[in-house]
């Protein structure tokens, strides 16, 4: 140990003496500079072979040895890819297309929405200026025949008669459009609208998209289109039909029926025999209470505007008649007929649109329309020919409960008391 100690203190001696020979030091105005001399054979630098690291073998024999699979970076970023709700397997040209469509029902929305805005603002200001036209018109019938000369008689009762020919002409205008229905059209179409973009969100998130799936979407969005167009001329909604349907937005399910051994297989997508005879029952009393229900209520509303609607001018005419016969005639009567005539136009307008009354009517006319595609997407679920394909059933019974403002034990309750005969309730709860 003592000789290891003694070998090892010369060696470090001989290479500090060495070292000292190759280094000059130059120290002025207090910066030193240390010099080495390149020439020393002590410092070339030679070239250092190094084993080549093979990285990839060492992967895959431990993979093979230990009976686990090292993740790597690309599998890492899949597996995010497919934590943040984009799957691999969506194809990159239908996600694409979808997002198109997306685009454009984010603009209808914002379109119908400001659309919506502006005919609920023409409801009002057009009804507080046929108001105060109406009773300006009364007014001046009262006091032309309060007056004594015939100067002011003929003024009063001419300006009289101009301003109800004025309220009976924006009388008719607003009878035909009804500002609180169009406004009402846009609300809906707003919503639906806003459905189906996120519907299209959630498509997006689950991946394995198609191109079935975008042609659905399309023909969903001009099906939209169709129902509740923007234009006020050639494509408006009838506002007074003769017979009251149901509103329809969406397009044509094709009607598939199921094989007859198909039907009998239990537990096949959440789809069971039990759940296909509640639903079908669910189907029953939709048909029979609600969706009756809201045709009764949308008939006697459409009643009701159509009595408003020819109430309203007929009223402000007769004011108008009785205006022009004030002091022609003897005695009070026109007078008397143009004021009550043009109060109880005020009246009957305020009803019709101050009430909202088309409001209503289409309220009541989209929610026998809401039953009704209730009604077809229940039957096309159960009747659905590839069980395999389609909506888990589970969910879709879920969905059906959460529609109907249910929990899913009131929802079977429903469909049980239905098939004992228990009648007169209704399967809806929000509405």
């Amino acid at each position: 140990m003592a000789a290891f100690r003694t070998a090892s203190l010369l060696y470090f001696k001989s290479s500090s003496s060495s070292l000292s020979s190759f280094y000059s030091t130059n120290c002025s105005e207090g910066v030193c500079k240390a010099t080495m001399s390149s020439s020393s054979p002590m410092f070339q630098a030679t070239a250092v072979s190094l084993p080549k690291l093979q990285s990839r073998g060492l992967v895959e024999k431990l993979e093979m040895g230990n009976g686990f699979k090292i993740p790597t970076f690309t599998d890492a970023v899949a597996d995010t890819r497919l934590n943040s709700g984009v799957a691999s397997r969506s194809d990159p040209v239908m996600t694409a297309k979808l997002y198109a469509v997306m685009e454009a029902i984010a603009d209808r929305v914002e379109m119908h929405r400001n659309v919506g805005e502006q005919r609920d603002n023409w409801n009002r200001l057009l009804l507080t200026s046929l108001n105060a036209i109406t009773l300006g018109a009364a007014t001046m019938v009262g006091l032309a025949a309060a007056a004594m000369t015939g100067a002011p008689i003929t003024a009063l009762k001419m300006s009289s008669m101009l301003l109800y020919l004025a309220a009976t002409g924006i009388s008719v205008v607003m009878n035909k459009l009804q500002p609180s229905q169009l406004a009402e059209e846009q609300r809906n179409a707003a919503r639906l609208f806003q459905q189906l973009h996120c519907q299209l969100q959630s498509k997006l998130s689950v991946g394995d998209l198609n191109n079935n799936q975008v042609e659905e979407t399309m023909e969903k969005v001009l099906a939209l289109d169709r129902a509740y167009p923007l234009p006020l001329l050639g494509s408006m909604i009838e506002k007074f039909p003769t017979t009251v349907e149901p509103a329809t937005w969406w397009p044509q399910q094709k009607q598939m029926h199921r094989h007859k051994e198909a039907s009998t297989k239990l537990n096949e997508n959440g789809w069971g025999r039990i759940l296909e005879e509640e639903m079908r029952e669910i189907v029953r009393v939709l048909k029979r209470e609600d969706l009756q229900e809201y045709l009764r209520l949308s008939q006697k509303a459409l009643k009701i505007n159509k009595i408003l609607a020819v109430s309203g001018p007929l009223l402000t005419l007769v004011g108008a008649i009785g205006s022009a016969f004030v002091g022609s005639c003897s005695g009070a009567w026109p007078a008397l007929l143009g004021a009550v005539a043009g109060s109880m136009a005020s009246v009957v307008n305020t009803m019709e649109h101050g009430g909202q009354v088309g409001m209503v009517f289409e309220m009541y006319r989209s929610n026998a329309g809401f039953f009704k595609l209730m009604e077809e997407t229940i039957e096309s679920n159960v009747n659905s020919r590839d069980v395999g394909k389609g909506e888990n059933g589970e969910v879709f019974e879920m969905k059906v409960a959460l529609q109907l403002g249910r929990s899913l034990s009131e929802l079977r309750q429903l469909a049980l008391s239905n098939s004992r005969e228990e009648l007169g309730e209704f399967a809806s709860k929000l509405f």
